[in-house]
């Protein structure tokens, strides 16, 4: 169990370089600031007791997954100022007005899709992820970080305490490993 000591100097160690990766991936100084003052909450409160050797590991995840959830926060609340803002304002003389008529979904676009693209995506997305969760620990890890979380190799290496050789060993087998398991489902991508 980190001390509260340690885990107050391992967050004190950890933020000027979590703020440059979160600022680097959103390009905006308040939203990279509550970024880090996120993960680092929800590190100190659902993780605080996990040994130091641990956190930063821990840390890594948990800021890479507030990135994340920031992106999507974003693609939500751009989808709706768009769709409000290309409405005409003949919308407001009809009161019988409903913004499901008005909207077309763009071609190529989640939206657009048939039900059966969608279940067939779907089933895809599912087969891909039960193979990566029969991936050996450490190849999952570099995979997820690499290609999930979008970290480099040196990055990968820093977090998984490894050489880049590893990363780069480690993410080769899991895609080899990948397409195999995927080909013999009769997926191709």
């Amino acid at each position: 169990m980190a001390t509260d000591k340690e885990l107050s100097d391992f967050l004190e160690n950890v933020e000027r370089r979590a703020y440059k990766q979160a600022l680097y991936a959103v390009r905006k100084e308040e939203s990279a600031l509550d970024i880090v003052q996120d993960a680092m909450i929800k590190l100190a409160e659902k993780y605080g007791d996990k040994p130091a050797s641990e956190l930063p590991m821990l840390f890594q995840r948990i800021l890479q997954t507030t990135i994340l959830d920031y992106f999507r926060r974003e693609k939500v609340r751009n989808t709706w100022v768009s769709l409000f803002s290309g409405m005409s304002s003949s919308a407001d003389e009809h009161e019988d007005f409903d913004i499901l008529e008005t909207y077309e979904a763009e071609q190529g676009t989640e939206a657009s899709e048939s039900s059966a693209d969608k279940v067939e995506r779907m089933q895809i997305l599912s087969a891909i992820d039960a193979e990566v969760q029969k991936l050996p620990a450490r190849q999952r890890e570099a995979f997820l970080m690499r290609y999930l979380h979008d970290l480099d190799v040196a990055e990968t290496a820093e977090a998984m305490g490894c050489s880049e050789g590893s990363v780069k060993t480690h993410c080769s087998r899991a895609t080899h490993t990948l397409a195999e398991a995927l080909k013999a489902q009769g997926i191709k991508l």
